[in-house]
């Protein structure tokens, strides 16, 4: 209990109060009645604040806790999100093991078990998704391992010229078959979910993660072998080894890129191929048997302000159409839609349809956004005039 207050007089000593008089009583009273609606605003005003998530914003208190309980229902239901999400996704999920023939110290063969990795299922009749370089030995024999423990020999159906993507056959019907979402809708920030094979022995390992950022470009390699990518989505949701080809997926269990590739050195860096790149390849297969893609016939190299700089180019755009240093890599390939229009080496191609060519728009990703049979407007320069021309897109080999 607090000591009393008083009053002291010059001298220190303690003097008694006097009477209150009626004057003093009323401010008295009015000084209790002030200090009750005090309490009972600060009251009303704590449950406005916790009620109203825009007013604790904008007045700086996004940090208080007012609500508990509101706090740990959101992280309840984030939760429940993530886990619907993997077991809805994980039904579709498939492991991917590659057996190849082996010869011994003594000259016997057997067959041994040398890679693994991960697909999704897109049809119920059994073609599934996954990378290009998860199946990349054609005389390999691949074996798929379904969610429910089945076993079933693939076959590679096709493989895409242009991206790390796949699509392998297994003889089955009735599949459980994967949700294809938006990658465009994505954003950064944005909760994912990656589900595969990891280390090529825990099937079905699901890890959780958030889009890092978008629209990266990377060189990935493996087995001796190497490729630019771009477009692709970074996550920072563990993928590990034999996650290459499984989904990542959103909130609501649809599949939103392909994974791909990890850094090396790194904490939890991962990119994936969104699945808006690999819908028409899909749609091709289930139409034709294969994969077609839109050819222009030039080889070329993307130029930046770098390269611009250095080559002592007039413009920091475009890709510059040049030969390779193999005697088979020409700059233009004969009979190609690009050789029929006339471009040759050293033309700059700055557009397509008026769409710019850049280093966050390559030419081979704005190509995708066409089919074969599709009439084209090149917008290039050729010794600094620009000139355009109109080439109608063949098939690429």
């Amino acid at each position: 209990m607090k000591d009393q207050i008083t009053y002291t007089d010059e001298e220190g000593k303690e003097q008694p109060l006097d009477p209150p008089k009626k004057g003093a009583i009323f401010v008295i009273i009015f000084l209790i009645l002030s200090l009750v609606m005090g309490a009972l605003g600060a009251f009303g005003t704590l449950m406005l604040f916790s009620s109203n998530d825009k007013l604790k914003s904008s007045l700086g208190l996004d940090n208080i806790n007012l609500n508990t309980t509101k706090t740990e229902k959101l992280v309840l239901e984030e939760s429940s999100a993530i886990s619907d999400a993997a077991k809805k996704i994980s039904l579709a999920v498939v492991s991917i093991t590659t057996t190849q023939n082996v010869m011994d110290f003594f000259g016997r063969v057997s067959q041994q078990e040398t890679g693994g990795g991960t697909g999704f299922i897109v049809t119920s009749d059994g073609l599934i998704a996954t990378n290009k370089h998860v199946v990349s030995d054609e005389d390999a024999k691949y074996t798929v391992f379904t969610s429910d423990g089945k076993e079933y020999e693939a076959k590679i159906q096709a493989t895409d010229p242009f991206n790390d993507f796949a699509m392998i056959k297994i003889e089955a019907s009735g599949l459980p078959v994967a949700d294809l979402g938006d990658s465009d809708k994505l954003d950064v920030g944005q909760w994912v979910v990656a589900v595969g094979n990891a280390l090529g022995e825990f099937q079905n390992t699901v890890t959780v993660g958030v889009i890092s950022a978008k629209d990266r470009k990377i060189t990935a390699s493996g087995g001796g072998t190497s490729e630019k990518l771009e477009g692709l989505i970074q996550t920072d949701a563990a993928v590990n080894p034999g996650n290459s080809g499984g989904p990542l997926v959103n909130l609501k269990g649809q599949v939103v890129g392909i994974n791909t590739a990890v850094a090396g050195g790194a904490e939890n860096i991962g990119f994936a191929i969104p699945i808006n790149s690999a819908k028409k390849a899909i749609e091709s297969i289930k139409k034709t048997g294969k994969i077609i893609r839109p050819m222009l016939g030039v080889r070329y190299v993307s130029i930046s302000k770098e390269i611009a700089e250095a080559n002592s180019l007039t413009i920091n755009h475009g890709v510059w159409v040049l030969r390779g240093n193999g005697i088979s890599e020409v700059a233009v390939i004969p009979g190609s839609p690009a050789d029929k229009a006339g471009i040759v080496e050293n033309d700059i191609i700055t557009k397509i349809n008026g769409e710019e060519i850049n280093e966050n728009n390559s030419l081979s990703k704005i190509l995708q956004n066409y089919n074969v049979g599709d009439e084209i407007e090149l917008t290039y320069l050729r010794q600094g005039d620009e000139k355009k021309v109109k080439v109608k897109l063949t098939e690429a080999k």
